[in-house]
């Protein structure tokens, strides 16, 4: 009998008083889709970084068809034949396609010199094997959509993967996940084996037949899918059953002051935009790749500029001309991009959350740290951020509880508009309740949030009202119960309730 593709025994990771990891094993079989599930901070990250080199051990053993394995780099682990597709996207945003695919073995010409047209021509050959045609090899990684640098990050992966691929919440940015099941079904059929990270159950389900469970740093269960039920596998994870379900129940007089409203605001893609938040509403942005919403989040806060229509924040015109200047009008953003967008990676949590509004906590124009501490202490509770994670880097702790610290942030700032772009990307479902929660108790103390989300489920049961964007305009709106998934994919592919209005779309 061969020996497990890869296996880890015992694996432990600590950084001082703190244990990350402890006694983690795992075996992976040639050919096989394996999951490893589990909340945020439950461990998943870590090992991810030990099987990928980033990190070493402690203690325990690794071994790669049966022989030790014990990367000491990225790329150590690729010339083993590991590689991974990271959660927080690794790709430099200086760098072009090609240059992202093939370093540090960039293609040679004459004199032994690098040579950009067969660096391109290689890559294109690489875009063209995992059917990313679309995207070209000179392009500059920055210029990239999110969901074309997801793509590319899985495409590399893939490409050095010959017998271990981890692809760690791969699904977090796409909008088309049937392309990477695909890949991963291609990929298995010859031989490689796959670990799959995700939060989202139901695609766990469609590729993987076995799954690991951390809980608090340790391997809890492994487990088959097929005798394990979601409600099983959440017990798993946080140690209890229940799972927080149910639409948003909120009720506000139609006289209710707006908060925000927008009135055929164009620029920066956008088509004359016009739309209304009021005190109290979770209003819900919902729109395929590419329909306007980044842009439309971007001109709220400063980043894309409006050339003709107005902005009122409070019944008072707004132009924002910057992120600080939003949040003095009353707008606080959560970004789409924690790490590249959101995080200072070198600050604690604590200093993380009271940034933008230092100069409020400050004393002789010193920030005292037991100052800074009590106010990202009293931000915390409202998000159930565990405050023993203030004093950390917040490089160091796991995707969700960053997330939870931006939440908190954005709350901190006074505003009392929340602009939150995507808040559950690649969190587990235990912070989701978590950063639910907290949104609605904003909302229920009279605060407005405009919300875009990527999962229709978020916005079917958080949103007062949802709005489709498509073509970077108001195409559509639905109230209440009228907000279920299947009116609103239609609506997300130019099908309106008013057959008039869906020709005149196509038309235009």
């Amino acid at each position: 009998m061969s020996p497990p593709r890869l296996q880890a025994v015992a694996v432990t990771k600590s950084y001082g008083a703190t244990t990350a990891l402890e006694n983690v094993s795992l075996d992976l079989a040639a050919g096989e889709v394996h999951a490893v599930l589990g909340e945020n901070g439950a461990g998943k990250s870590t090992l991810v970084k030990i099987l990928s080199g980033v990190i070493a051990p402690n203690s325990g053993q690794m071994r790669l068809d049966g022989a030790v394995y014990a990367p000491h780099s990225i790329l150590h682990a690729r010339q083993a034949g590991v590689a991974t597709a990271f959660q927080e996207l690794s790709l430099a945003p200086n760098l072009t396609v090609a240059e992202a695919l093939l370093l540090p073995a960039m293609k040679r010409g004459a004199f032994g010199l690098v040579s950009p047209y067969q660096t391109a021509r290689a890559a294109a050959e690489i875009l063209h094997r995992y059917r990313l045609d679309d995207v070209s090899p000179i392009a500059g990684i920055a210029s990239l959509s999110l969901a074309h640098r997801q793509r590319l990050e899985i495409a590399r992966a893939m490409h050095y993967a010959e017998k271990v691929l981890i692809l760690d919440e791969p699904t977090a940015a796409l909008t088309d996940v049937e392309w990477l099941f695909d890949l991963v079904r291609s990929t298995t059929a010859a031989g490689t084996a796959v670990l799959y990270i995700s939060h989202r159950l139901a695609e766990v389900r469609t590729l993987c037949k076995q799954a690991t469970v951390l809980r608090n740093g340790r391997s809890v269960a492994s487990v088959g899918l097929s005798d394990a039920s979601d409600a099983d596998i959440f017990e798993l994870m946080v140690g209890r059953t229940e799972m927080a379900h149910g639409r948003r129940t909120h009720s506000f007089a139609r006289e209710t002051r707006s908060a925000l409203e927008l009135n055929n605001v164009t620029g920066a893609k956008l088509k004359g935009v016009t739309l209304d938040v009021k005190e109290g509403e979770i209003v819900g942005i919902a729109a395929l790749e590419g329909q306007g919403q980044r842009e439309l989040f971007r001109t709220l806060v400063g980043l894309d500029k409006a050339t003709s229509g107005q902005i009122l924040v409070g019944g008072k015109p707004v132009q924002p001309k910057s992120p600080r200047h939003a949040i003095a009008a009353g707008l606080s953003f959560l970004p789409e991009e924690r790490k590249v967008e959101g995080i200072f990676s070198t600050l604690s949590t604590a200093a993380n959350i009271v940034l933008p509004v230092i100069q409020n906590i400050s004393r002789t124009g010193f920030v005292w740290p037991a100052l800074e501490r009590h106010s990202a202490a009293r931000a915390s509770e409202g998000v159930e951020l565990n405050p023993r994670y203030l004093d950390f880097r917040i490089a160091d702790l796991s995707g969700g509880n960053q997330q939870k610290a931006l939440l908190a942030r954005a709350m901190f700032t006074g505003a009392r508009t929340l602009l939150l772009y995507d808040p559950t990307r690649g969190v587990d479902v235990g912070t989701k309740q978590a950063i639910y929660a907290a949104i609605q108790a904003f909302a229920d103390r009279g605060g407005s949030v405009l919300l875009y989300s990527s999962e229709l489920t978020e916005l079917t049961r958080l949103a007062d009202r949802c709005l489709v964007l498509y073509g970077a305009r108001i195409f559509e709106q639905f109230t209440g119960e009228a907000i279920e998934e299947r009116a609103l994919v239609a609506a997300l592919t130019g099908h309106s309730r008013d057959p008039a209005k869906s020709k005149r779309e196509a038309a235009a």
